[in-house]
């Protein structure tokens, strides 16, 4: 397997991991949103720790990447608590696809940060994927609002710690150390809001949170590493898969049946994704 389609299968187990981590905090029911965004960075934080007490640098972090580190976590936390608050102030159907503009600003962000210049295809198949959503998750007039403007910032801010990750990466950084210093930046932005407004759990409850962390923990691992291996206007597409999963998610477990509008977004994601791997895949023999 080629660098190019190892890093579409974890931009794709990034979506899983996501898309499971929505599932169990759904499932874990009425609870704040800062106890809930705690546990999605606790568990992480834990994983990232084991991993790097296990290798032989431990912590130690490659030399210049601490400005880039506190940049990425400041844009990744940002993008955390906008999701969130559009989350409690939109539909999740609005919330979703304002979430899911962060591949085109993961791409428009690349060509000024790392000067990576996307071909028209590449947007094009990034436009088809995101006009697939739209038909899957059916946003309403709640996107003309306020809150929708902030989550707009929201996907910008999502965007850009995916092209920080990515620089870092490329500049040698290890994908725990990453991963923990954001987690970790993220609980202490969290614990001041769990403090206020906590909420005693049921035992279901807390089991829920812990497979919540440990699905935002692949998550986060795996995109990691994907961009660590293509640059965004290459995988970002794929970032789409999410929506897929989280479709079965709702039929298996809510009774949520698809409907033909999102039969033709199930297509568009589809088509867009095949196409555009069959596309780098020609660029890459070429080469």
């Amino acid at each position: 397997m080629n660098q190019h389609n190892k890093a579409i299968l974890y931009v794709i187990l990034t979506g899983l991991g996501f898309s499971l981590m929505s599932l169990f905090v759904r499932l874990a029911g009425d609870l704040p949103t800062m106890e809930k965004a705690l546990f999605r960075n606790a568990v992480a934080a834990l994983v990232a720790f084991s991993a790097l007490f296990r290798s032989k640098e431990k912590l130690h972090l490659h030399q210049g990447s601490l400005p880039l580190l506190f940049l990425r976590s400041c844009f990744g936390t940002a993008g955390l608590i906008i999701n969130f608050y559009v989350i409690d102030h939109l539909n999740i159907a609005d919330a979703n696809i304002l979430n899911k503009l962060s591949p085109f600003f993961a791409i428009l962000m690349s060509m000024v940060i790392l000067h990576e210049i996307p071909k028209y295809s590449d947007f094009a198949c990034v436009i088809v994927a995101l006009a697939g959503a739209v038909f899957v998750v059916h946003p309403t007039k709640g996107l003309a609002s306020v809150p929708a403007l902030i989550g707009v910032l929201g996907g910008f801010c999502a965007g850009t710690a995916y092209t920080c990750v990515r620089k870092l990466r490329l500049s040698g950084e290890r994908g725990p150390i990453i991963v923990l210093f954001f987690s970790v930046f993220s609980l202490i932005v969290c614990i001041p809001g769990t403090l206020i407004n906590f909420k005693p759990m049921q035992p279901l409850q807390l089991v829920f949170l812990i497979l919540a962390g440990c699905s935002a923990a692949l998550g986060q691992f795996s995109v990691t590493k994907a961009y660590a291996l293509a640059p965004a206007k290459e995988i970002s597409v794929f970032d789409y898969s999410q929506v897929l999963f989280a479709a079965l998610w709702g039929f298996f477990f809510f009774g949520e049946r698809p409907d033909l509008y999102s039969a033709i977004g199930y297509v568009l994601i589809l088509g867009a994704a095949i196409y555009h791997w069959r596309k780098q895949n020609q660029r890459h023999l070429c080469r």
